[in-house]
Formats: C-alpha cells, sequence, structure tokens
C-alpha cells in the first residue's frame, strides 16, 4: 500500500524525519529556505499533510488549490499563520503543540524581563565598545525586580509561569488581566490578583505579554497603553508580533516615557522596525523563547505525532478545530 505523502516546509530534526519517514513519502526542505506562497501551493500538490513552523500562511485561497490536504500540524503553540474557519470549512485539521514549552518560555520570558529590567545589552555594548574605563554610581542602574509588581497580559499556561518564578522565586507582587479570571485555586498557586487592563497598565513595575495573536489583540500595547504606563516601568512581548505597535513602542522608548522593553517577536518578523534598532533601551532576541533542543525536539515530536496519529490512526494528539474530527 502506497505511503501518504507529506510536506515538511522547514528542516527539521533529522531524528524526526526518520519518524515520520516510517509513515510517510516525506518530502523534505533541507535547505531551510522558507518558502513563498507558490512554492509552499506547488509543495503541497498531491500532500495529505503538512508540517508548519509558524510561517507559513494556511488559508482559503491555499487551501482551495490544494483540496486533498487534510492535516496541518504546527510546531508552534501559537497558530496565527492559520486561517482556522476556513481549515475547518474545507475539514481540514490544525494541530498545534501546547504545554511542551510551557516551562522552557517562561523561563526565557524571565530571563528577558532581568535583562531588560537591569540594562543587560546597554552594559554589554558598552563594554564591547571599550567605553568601560571607570567606576560611576549610576552606571547602567536599573531597577530592581526583587518585591517589584511584575504585571502579566494573558494568563494562560506559560503567563502562570512566569508569574510562579516572580512570586515564589523574587517575592514579587503579581497582577494579570486575562479574558477570564482563573480559578482561585490557580491564583493561588501564582499567588497573582485578577484586574482591569488599564489597573494593569497603571500598576506593573515589568509587564510581560503572554497573549495569543488575533485580530482582537492586534496592537493592544500601542501609544495610549503605553502613555498610562509608568516611566520607570519595563514592557516584555514574548507572546506574538503585532500585539505591540512597535513603531509606537520605538517613539516611547526614545522620548523615555518607559523605562526599557525586551522583545523576542516582532510585527512582520524576521524583518524588524529599523525604529526599534537605534534606540538603545531594548533588548532584542529573534524569536528565541522556546530554543532548547529539548523543547524544540518536542515540538517537533508533538507535530509528528499529530500527523502520524490522524493520517495513520484518524487520532490526533492536539487538534485545535476537533470538529473536522467527526465530519
Amino acid at each position: 500500500m502506497n505511503k501518504p505523502s507529506i510536506l515538511v516546509a522547514r528542516a527539521v530534526f533529522p531524528e524526526v524525519i526518520a519518524r515520520l519517514q516510517q509513515h510517510f513519502d516525506v518530502e523534505q526542505n533541507p535547505a531551510d529556505e522558507p518558502l513563498s506562497r507558490e512554492q509552499l501551493v506547488a509543495r503541497l500538490h498531491g500532500k495529505a499533510g503538512v508540517f508548519t513552523t509558524g510561517g507559513e500562511r494556511i488559508d482559503a485561497s491555499l487551501l482551495a488549490a490544494c483540496p486533498q490536504l487534510r492535516i496541518c500540524a504546527n510546531m508552534a503553540v501559537g497558530y496565527n499563520n492559520f486561517d482556522l474557519p476556513a481549515m475547518t470549512a474545507a475539514k481540514v485539521l490544525a494541530t498545534n503543540t501546547p504545554d511542551v514549552l510551557t516551562e522552557t518560555t517562561a523561563d526565557f520570558g524571565f530571563a528577558l524581563l532581568m535583562a531588560t529590567a537591569r540594562r543587560m545589552a546597554e552594559g554589554e555594548h558598552f563594554l564591547r565598545a571599550g567605553k568601560w574605563n571607570k567606576w560611576a554610581y549610576d552606571m547602567f542602574s536599573g531597577s530592581d525586580v526583587h518585591g517589584s509588581t511584575l504585571g502579566i497580559l494573558g494568563m494562560g499556561r506559560i503567563g502562570q509561569g512566569i508569574a510562579r518564578r516572580g512570586a515564589h522565586g523574587f517575592g514579587m507582587k503579581v497582577i494579570y488581566h486575562n479574558r477570564s479570571r482563573l480559578s482561585p485555586e490557580l491564583e493561588s498557586e501564582c499567588k497573582a490578583r485578577y484586574v482591569g487592563k488599564e489597573e494593569l497598565l497603571r500598576e506593573s513595575d515589568h509587564l510581560v505579554l503572554v497573549l495569543p495573536y488575533s485580530a482582537q489583540s492586534h496592537h493592544s500595547i500601542g501609544a495610549a497603553e503605553l502613555a498610562q504606563m509608568k516611566p520607570t516601568a519595563t514592557l516584555i512581548n514574548v507572546a506574538r508580533g503585532g500585539i505591540v505597535d512597535d513603531a509606537a513602542l520605538a517613539k516611547a522608548l526614545r522620548e523615555r516615557r518607559i523605562a526599557a522593553a525586551g522583545l523576542d517577536v516582532f510585527e512582520g518578523e524576521p524583518k524588524v522596525h529599523p525604529d526599534l534598532l537605534t534606540v538603545p533601551n531594548v533588548v532584542l532576541t529573534p524569536h528565541i523563547a522556546s530554543a532548547t533542543v529539548p523543547t524544540r525536539l518536542a515540538m517537533a515530536n508533538l507535530a509528528a505525532d499529530n500527523l502520524i496519529g490522524y493520517l495513520v490512526h484518524g487520532k490526533p494528539v492536539t487538534p485545535l478545530n476537533p470538529e473536522v474530527l467527526g465530519s
């Protein structure tokens, strides 16, 4: 019997490819070049499934051009590259990789918070440029993390992980805003207090964004929201590009209307708004919050599990639109 054909849109771990090859005829992209829209459609011809990594847009027009496609397995917890209603209408299953990256991403979010608060990137650039020649009482004086107020916008698994680190490890006062309030048990575990968005912006010393991207969350932090923050506050984004208005943020940083920012995600990435590259009080990283070998391998294996589970056994592990299963 012929194996189903799938596309792995970007380079992934060889051992994951080997797993997939046991079940599928696998077309790879070993050069790891991002596929254009036209290339993606052409390579999906005749494919029953695709292993995506978050940069491949799956929408109604692509689905119409690839009627044999049955599943798109994202190697990411976010899925803003998927038009989920269009996929459901076309009876194409969407899956993601939740849980396996929670703690690693929370680690990185807190590391980015600390690097931003303590001005580590500015200090390193200063040292590398050969400018450090004396001690000064105010040289790169940042803000305290311990005992400060940690604000979290978006209190899913990763937000809760960051809250636990702040409350239990650094004695921080944790406040949060979310579409729905956590259970009393989870609030107690995270030592977190629910507040409205305005209070969150007003009271946070360090504001961390961990909400999913959607049309509703687009530019959740723009000029108006930045104006409500403390001038001593820092802003951390480990969620998705587009949640922050990067142009407005660069202007606020340049004018010191907030103290600093730490960003792992950007609008239109891998392009970065040029103004962000010219302000000193921002820490920039290239979307690497989940980038440890064990975590990325777990993500890739879960995406593979979804492809194997659905196309071979009819039982995906983490479906996003399970209504497709009964259709």
